[in-house]
């Protein structure tokens, strides 16, 4: 994935050292410390990290392994064996060694809790939690020993059902705002929707939603349609809504709510 080998990794592969040294020569591989080597096609990331004497880690390995990362951490993270180095990433517990050019899931999400905010921790689990099928039960004991007891108790507030970064953060605002959410409901004319609270539809689009996909564009408008119909409204929220116009949704979303017509009057 990452490009970048040890020694002993390449050894593995049917290497020996004459064959590495040659192949160093010919720029197939190229020495990044000692005993480590990258490809020529290796991730940029990857070698900065080994090159500091590291292992990639944090934000920075979870975006290479593909879970949604909010914005903000753009910098190269990185893990050595010692965590007292300025400008490395560290876990709780004691050190642990760098064998690999990228950290575990586990330990790259152990970094990022100490480096992200509470709520960019809980989107980021819960897109592990999505991606790899996990349970919080599971992902707890994966992290058992590596997070402190504060980003034990974060946990409870993961849902493996969230199916964006987007989704997630509003779910965690709302209900940090005292508001009652569901998570997947089920929508009057099929299929489910990211959020409710009471009669109120709350769909999260992330910045690819519908890009390359009319039909599910032309699918979702027509479940929009239903839902009115049968007296669930829908508020559809963009990634610029929920990252950077946070206050303008939740000040709509508050306004419904004080109106009252997020409840189902039918069953009153």
């Amino acid at each position: 994935m990452s490009g970048v080998y040890t020694r002993q990794q390449l050894l593995r592969l049917g290497q020996d050292d004459s064959s590495i040294r040659r192949q160093v020569r010919l720029g197939l591989l190229t020495r990044v410390r000692d005993g480590w080597y990258a490809t020529p096609g290796a991730e940029p990331h990857v070698v900065i990290a080994v090159r500091q004497g590291g292992a990639l880690t944090c934000a920075s390995a979870l975006k290479l392994y593909r879970f949604w990362v909010p914005p903000g951490y753009a910098k190269v993270h990185v893990r050595g064996p010692r965590e007292h180095r300025p400008g490395f990433c560290r876990h709780h517990g004691r050190p642990r060694p760098v064998p690999t050019p990228v950290d575990s899931i586990a330990l790259s999400l152990a970094c990022a809790a100490k480096c992200m905010t509470a709520e960019d921790f809980i989107v980021a689990a819960d897109s592990v939690l999505n991606k790899r099928g996990l349970t919080v039960a599971g992902l707890r004991s994966a992290l058992t020993g590596i997070v402190d007891a504060k980003t034990m108790r974060l946990l409870d507030k993961c849902d493996p059902r969230a199916q964006s970064g987007t989704e997630t953060l509003a779910r965690v605002r709302l209900r940090a705002r005292g508001y009652k959410v569901q998570v997947q409901p089920r929508r009057p004319s099929g299929g489910h929707s990211d959020l409710a609270i009471g009669r109120l539809i709350i769909e999260c689009d992330s910045r690819q939603h519908h890009l390359l996909d009319e039909a599910q564009y032309e699918k979702d408008r027509l479940q929009d349609r239903k839902s009115l119909l049968a007296g669930r409204p829908t508020f559809r929220l963009t990634y610029a809504m929920v990252i950077h116009h946070w206050d303008d949704a939740l000040a709509d979303i508050a306004e419904f709510v004080r109106a009252d017509r997020h409840r189902d009057r039918r069953r009153c």
